[in-house]
């Protein structure tokens, strides 16, 4: 919405146009005003209920509580693929992983599909990213490369963020609105930055889905500085969107990825991986310290962005839908399942999983139950002699003796061919009711809602977790389904 000193302005503007015959021109500059700018901050690798506007009860977020003070809570917001790499293609495409073709980790979507510069470009943006890019190829993903974050999330230290570059994008041509993801690279491992004594090690409380041990405390000590860190990134972008003089202009969507890099976060289907935190601000639109239980997905985001800037959402294949109306207070509801699913190459031995959820009850196809769970990141060596996670290995020291953490260790490795969870009663989701018959009709809607869906996506499971589907995705093929309908 505009400030009373901008409305003047341009309308004031627009009437010396007219009187001097530019009419039309005035007309057009004064419809693409009405278009709302975009910015969108990403974290990397931060399970939503560890923040404190999910009821986390360690991390420290002054600036991401202001803005959730400010704007729209989204209680139940997912995305389809616990890795970075899917998710992102399909937070840009609007399209599944199995219809993007980014369907593993370190991946590319297929050449031929388009995505958010394509579709916000078409309707007069500049839509740029800085940050963590981590999306192929550059034909479906062509961002303006915005400079001052580091785009390398390994990286020890993560090196300093420079506001010019985002500064200078964001106050660009007066006449063109913008759309920027700004993707940080915190909390991803290496969890480096910051000062680990504002968490003392005793202090903390564990998630219940987090095995108590010495070194799994020091660890999460590091991760919740990362969060806290990332926090002021999100306060400085957010001041620099103020100083620009567009804040009130512009749709701010904060969202935490998947989650932490921590057993049963990422690469996995349970709620900790593929639930996002979904925080959103429209000055004038979306009223404030609201919060909403529509479920919501990352395929549809895109398509909400459309429409929000008056473009025709039919024009393109998406699988997600807007939620445009939500946003404005229009509605409650959305959409009634979200999806998800997991193809493990290469990332570790095959294991592929899906998964589908309606808010209140997640249930979980995993399609190899007999092999066991690895994945190299969280179990595995640096390459330089050291443990990824150091805190790993004391799981399985402790769980000869410790009940609870040999529990948590056979959960994370070992899984049977169904799992259903009551999310809403049991959101760490460590309590398997799949063989509980007062549930059976649940389970029974799920698992067909969910083979419907895959049948859709032209999913055929196992043989997708595969070397073979992997290169045939990198060739810009799509090995088991049609892909025709994309756009």
């Amino acid at each position: 919405m505009l400030s009373r000193r901008s409305f003047l302005y341009y309308s004031g503007f627009t009437a010396a146009s007219i009187i001097v015959g530019r009419g039309r021109r005035a007309a057009s500059e004064s419809s693409r005003r009405k278009k709302p700018n975009v910015l969108i901050i990403m974290a990397d690798d931060c399970t939503h209920s560890d923040l404190p506007v999910y009821g986390g009860q360690n991390a420290v977020t002054p600036y991401i509580d202001q803005l959730a003070s400010e704007g729209l809570v989204f209680n139940h917001a997912y995305l389809a693929s616990a890795m970075c790499q899917p998710c992102r293609a399909e937070l840009y495409s609007g399209l599944y992983p199995m219809r993007n073709g980014c369907a593993w980790n370190h991946s590319a979507s297929r050449p031929d599909i388009t995505t958010m510069p394509h579709h916000l470009g078409s309707l007069g943006y500049r839509v740029g990213l800085a940050g963590k890019v981590h999306v192929l190829p550059d034909k479906a993903f062509p961002f303006e490369k915005v400079e001052g974050f580091d785009t390398n999330c390994v990286r020890n230290p993560t090196r300093p963020h420079d506001l010019r570059g985002i500064r200078q994008f964001m106050g660009g041509n007066q006449n063109e609105p913008f759309c920027l993801v700004v993707a940080l690279v915190e909390p991803h491992v290496p969890w480096v930055m910051g000062d680990p004594s504002k968490y003392p090690r005793k202090k903390i409380q564990l998630p219940p889905n987090i095995a108590e041990t010495p070194r799994t405390r020091e660890a999460f000590s590091r991760y919740l500085v990362e969060i806290t860190y990332m926090d002021q990134q999100v306060g400085d972008i957010l001041k620099t969107l103020d100083e620009t003089g567009k804040a009130e202009d512009t749709l701010v969507l904060f969202t935490s990825e998947q989650g932490s890099q921590y057993p049963g976060c990422k690469w996995t289907n349970w709620d900790t991986g593929v639930h996002t935190a979904l925080i959103t601000r429209w000055p004038g639109k979306i009223a404030a310290g609201k919060r909403t239980d529509a479920l919501v997905q990352y395929a549809d985001v895109l398509p909400t962005l459309v429409e929000a800037a008056g473009g025709d959402v039919a024009k393109h294949e998406y699988d997600g839908t807007s939620f445009l109306s939500v946003l404005m207070g229009r509605a409650s509801r959305h959409r009634q399942y979200v999806y998800g699913m997991h193809n493990n190459i290469p990332e570790g031995p095959a294991y592929p999983v899906r998964t589908i959820s309606d808010g209140q009850y997640r249930y979980i196809r995993n399609l190899t139950p007999d092999e066991i769970y690895i994945e190299k990141h969280l179990m595995g060596w640096t390459g330089k002699g050291e443990l990824n996670n150091p805190y790993w290995a004391t799981w399985i020291a402790n769980a000869w003796n410790n009940p609870n953490t040999y529990n948590l260790v056979k959960r994370y490795m070992h899984r049977p061919a169904e799992q259903l969870y009551h999310t809403a009663v049991d959101p760490y989701e460590l309590k398997n009711i799949a063989d509980d018959p007062a549930v059976a009709d649940v389970k029974a809607r799920l698992s067909a809602e969910l083979e419907r869906w895959m049948k859709e996506q032209g999913d055929p499971g196992a043989p997708q977790d595969t070397h073979e589907a992997i290169q045939a995705a990198r060739r810009g093929e799509h090995m088991y389904g049609p892909i025709d309908r994309v756009k």
